[in-house]
């Protein structure tokens, strides 16, 4: 074929498995099932203001947050997807307190599927980018059993894959397993996912813009105050350009594809952070590192910390890797770096 042939995703899928030959296809499956998943949510996010899918349930999700309705039926998308074809032994999803269970009449396999079935809902009413994350782990349980949490709390290094749909003026799916970060644009006319972004690398110093909600700048550590300060170019050196849109998944987006670095670092009201681990900072570190990039909780790699919780959180410095690490010597100074 020629080098200007359409690859799509399940064409690219495939000839990655042909790099496994002892591959038994569960992993394609699951990552086409999240595909088609995908597919489902973005029409219905490209209808919102259409139907009666904007606003919010009434309810409160395990985090005391508003659900939005279309975080609803993402979930249960994702969810249905996914639940029968015998290649998971659970699910967890940011939105669920509990584990999701595997119902009984299907067969268990083999892998985990974390996921956000939206982040960034708050911004729905607003028509601002949100997006899934998604996380792949290789079950640690015995096969064919009932998976556990034990599953699911395994540190971001062993993910098997991770990912997320961007849902903008088009609809994006970037994902690794481990083997550089490739993106896909779907088509809606055919309702394919086509390689429009091949080995993503995040651009180097000096590029890019920093990404953090300057509304907390009162509650962060002197360090961190220090660190946007410099950012800004208030010690005389050429400064960045500020870019916050509130949703994570386009926040990192940006960052990947223009450089920079993503900031949500801790406060005195949530000293931990705020972004969960297993279904946002991991999966994206996993992502961003792949592309040649860094992410840190700022004392230790986000893929090095071990979870205790499906809702842990954590703080997160993602980006280029000479910004997250500028960001960790001003942490660790106190805001007074050599």
């Amino acid at each position: 074929m020629p080098e200007t042939s359409v690859v799509t995703l399940n064409r690219h899928i495939i000839e990655q498995e042909r790099d496994h030959p002892e591959a038994t296809g569960a992993f394609t499956s699951i990552l086409l099932d999240i595909a088609l998943a995908a597919k489902m949510i973005s029409s219905e996010v490209n209808q919102a203001g259409l139907v009666d899918v904007l606003g919010r349930t009434g309810e409160v999700n395990t985090h005391g947050e508003q659900v939005q309705k279309l975080d609803v039926y993402a979930d249960e998308v994702i969810y249905k997807a996914l639940d029968h074809a015998g290649t998971l032994c659970c699910m967890a999803s940011e939105e669920h307190e509990d584990l999701l269970r595997i119902p009984d009449r299907f067969p268990k396999g083999d892998y985990v599927l974390l996921f956000d079935p939206l982040d960034g809902s708050s911004n729905i009413d607003a028509n601002v980018s949100i997006g899934t994350i998604f996380s792949i782990h290789r079950r640690v349980t015995p096969e064919g059993t009932d998976g556990t949490v034990e599953d699911c709390l395994q540190p971001g290094h062993r993910q098997m894959a991770a990912g997320y749909v961007l849902y903008g003026y088009s609809t994006m799916l970037i994902y690794s397993t481990g083997a550089g970060v490739h993106g896909f644009t779907l088509d809606p006319s055919i309702g394919e996912f086509l390689l429009s972004h091949p080995d993503i690398r995040i651009p180097g110093p000096g590029q890019g813009t920093y990404s953090v909600n300057e509304g907390n700048y009162s509650r962060w550590s002197a360090g961190q105050r220090a660190f946007v300060d410099r950012l800004k170019g208030e010690d005389g050196s050429a400064p960045y350009s500020s870019r916050y849109i509130g949703s994570m998944v386009g926040d990192v987006h940006r960052t990947l594809m223009k450089g920079g670095i993503f900031m949500y670092p801790p406060d005195t009201r949530s000293p931990d952070g705020k972004l969960r681990l297993l279904y946002e900072a991991a999966p994206m570190s996993f992502i961003v590192e792949q592309a040649g990039g860094k992410a840190s909780t700022g004392t230790q790699p986000v893929l090095d910390v071990e979870p205790t919780g499906l809702h842990q959180r954590v703080p997160l410095y993602i980006g280029e890797t000479s910004l997250v690490d500028e960001a960790i010597r001003y942490l660790e100074a106190d805001g007074r770096p050599d």
